[in-house]
């Protein structure tokens, strides 16, 4: 048992607009995957459920109140399939209601992109394996 790593549990938004445009977050230079495209989103504190921990990064991160109810699961991408040294679980939701503007409040940058844009940015590995299930 003591040979086995311990994961972290980590939750991203796919915030989508009617035109069918998905948010996506410009990870910081500084930053691991710095310069890469991600869904916005954060680790999951201990006591948190998966849908409030995004309902604090995103206003955390964006600046946009989101209802938990608002955050629909859509699918995950899982690191040990990999050789990462500290294995995560991302899980993804849709979101389509908040309120308030995004804004790229811890650096970086954010654009709104269309699935066929999204599939030609820069990503870092799990948010390339959820942009394929999503779309």
């Amino acid at each position: 048992m003591e040979n086995i790593p311990t994961w972290t549990l980590v939750v991203a938004g796919a915030l989508h607009d009617r035109e069918g445009r998905f948010l996506m977050h410009k990870r910081p230079e500084k930053k691991h995957h710095g310069g890469l495209w991600e869904f916005p989103g954060g680790k999951v504190e201990t006591g948190e459920s998966p849908a409030d921990a995004l309902v604090r990064e995103l206003a955390e991160e964006l600046g946009v109140t989101i209802k938990p109810e608002d955050c629909v699961a859509n699918c995950f991408a899982d690191s040990t399939q990999t050789d990462a040294d500290f294995p995560i679980v991302i899980l993804l939701y849709t979101i389509a209601e908040w309120g308030g503007v995004p804004a790229a409040l811890e650096g970086g940058a954010i654009d709104w992109f269309m699935p066929d844009e999204i599939a030609k940015l820069q990503k870092p590995p799990l948010d390339i394996e959820l942009a394929g299930q999503l779309f």
